[in-house]
């Protein structure tokens, strides 16, 4: 916790109901580490149900896209190639994966993210006998 932070209590929110399993299995999965770093409380469930339900969509494109791949071929009645599209999943991938960078930036799931959560260091007093040089 930083210093000055509001701190809304350290009751970790309830895993919706509404959500899918894959959400489900994900929220059982962060939770208890979110909670022991101190980076979740009761009022943060709204935003890690999206996370957890985004995650389990942009894990179901992935599936997809593995299963039928990333393009697929169109032809026309008489057999004639229309052209190579890219599969509706994979723009679904991207923006899944866009919105869970967000989030996983909001929770401190990344290595960058938990850089900037981290308490500010100490600053050491330096010579200041040249700072009027510089001023």
């Amino acid at each position: 916790m930083r210093r000055g932070e509001l701190r809304p209590g350290t009751k970790s929110p309830r895993c919706p109901s509404w959500m899918r399993p894959e959400a489900k299995a994900a929220w059982r999965l962060l939770v208890p580490k979110l909670a022991r770093l101190g980076l979740l409380t009761e009022i943060d469930g709204n935003a890690l149900a999206r996370y957890c339900d985004a995650w389990a969509r942009w894990k179901s494109a992935a599936e997809s896209l593995a299963k039928n791949g990333e393009f697929y071929t169109k032809k026309g009645a008489d057999g004639t190639l229309l052209g190579v599209f890219p599969h509706p999943a994979a723009g679904q991938y991207i923006k899944l994966a866009q919105m869970l960078n967000r989030l996983e930036s909001e929770f401190g799931l990344t290595p960058s993210a938990r850089a900037d959560l981290a308490q500010p260091k100490q600053v050491e007093s330096q010579d200041n006998s040249k700072r009027r040089f510089f001023a």
